[in-house]
């Protein structure tokens, strides 16, 4: 099901460093702060523009419209968040946190912190079942062992999960609030701060929302903009590394190895650069987490030709292909229970 498939790495060569110094070499790894300035400010803008839009419009069924903007302006907030949580934006940590709390936890309402734990845990060990939070049990399963035995709604939701998965993918908007709330009321002696922006995005929203339009206007708009961010945010992480290799227990790789094997890249030029916000380079993205989010694709050549040289696999297709080979692998995974059913 995962591929590619590469049953010795080490024989192979899969050294880190050569690679390393040629990105450093090429200025890859220098911060880019002013540009994200310029970035970050054009989006607060956007959003701006479109929360005067719906002012504007106010009570009319018309200003729903508007939620689908708004959802991708927000995932790209979240891009900014996730860009802070890798320190790719300046030297200072406090200055990542407080770009990463006001993008996640006000203008999101979600954690920073609570994306944090998670995202470098993800990092660390993309793909391991057992160290990845990304492919642990849950609503869906990754691996033919966490698919066994399961009956019921989760049987049924395994049989399906790939014919599920776009739909399902509307509500991780709302998961990424439930989540991030769970997170901090767990920590609530440690995590004011931010409860307390994430209580502020919650008041700040829904008054606006509950202002502007009538009560079903408003509930219909804060639908739809969630389902469209979190469709549009978990379509650009989704085909980033399922259907790809996933570790053993056992096994022993670098971090090159680790983090190549594992990982897809997505091509597509300028369109989907921007709609994914450069992480379809998530080979590099991987390789240099704190490398600044608009010079992986200026990577992306120095990493695959490394890789061609020491015979690495190096996986980068289309959208299309990238979602199919994902969708295929969540579909082989349910195949027993489908040949076995309750």
């Amino acid at each position: 099901m995962a591929q590619p498939t590469m049953s010795s790495v080490a024989a192979r060569g899969s050294d880190f460093s050569p690679l390393l110094r040629e990105v450093k070499a090429a200025g890859l790894l220098e911060r880019r702060t002013a540009a994200y300035a310029m970035a970050i400010g054009i989006n607060v803008v956007l959003m701006a523009l479109t929360w005067a839009g719906i002012a504007v419009i106010g009570a009319s069924w018309w200003v729903v419209l508007l939620a689908v903007p708004l959802g991708i302006l927000t995932t790209r907030a979240a891009f900014f968040g996730h860009d802070a949580g890798h320190q790719q934006i300046g030297s200072s940590r406090k200055l990542h946190d407080w770009i990463g709390m006001l993008h996640g936890n006000l203008v999101l309402g979600m954690s920073y912190a609570w994306w944090n734990d998670k995202h470098n845990r993800h990092h660390a060990n993309p793909n391991h079942t057992d160290k990845d939070p990304d492919v642990g049990e849950g609503v869906f399963v990754w691996t033919l062992q966490q698919a066994e035995g399961r009956k019921g709604l989760e049987g049924w939701l395994t049989r399906n999960q790939a014919r599920i998965f776009f739909p399902l993918l509307t509500l991780e908007g709302f998961n990424l609030k439930v989540s991030s709330i769970r997170f901090l009321l767990a920590r609530r002696r440690t995590q004011q701060l931010e409860l307390g922006l994430m209580a502020a995005h919650i008041v700040l929203y829904f008054t606006a929302l509950f202002l502007i339009m009538s009560p079903a206007q408003a509930l219909v708009f804060a639908l739809v903009h969630h389902m469209v961010f979190g469709l549009h945010l978990g379509s650009v992480f989704a085909p980033n590394h399922k259907g790809m290799e996933m570790p053993e227990a056992d096994s022993d790789w670098g971090h090159l190895e680790k983090q190549v094997l594992t990982s897809r890249n997505v091509n597509g030029g300028l369109v989907v650069d921007w709609m994914m916000g450069g992480l379809n380079y998530q080979v590099e993205h991987h390789l240099f987490p704190s490398m600044p989010r608009a010079n992986l694709r200026f990577a992306q050549p120095i990493v695959r030709e490394y890789c061609e040289s020491i015979g690495m696999p190096y996986v980068s297709t289309g959208l299309i292909d990238s979602y199919r080979m994902g969708l295929r692998h969540m579909h082989a995974v349910g195949e027993e229970l489908r040949s076995n059913p309750e």
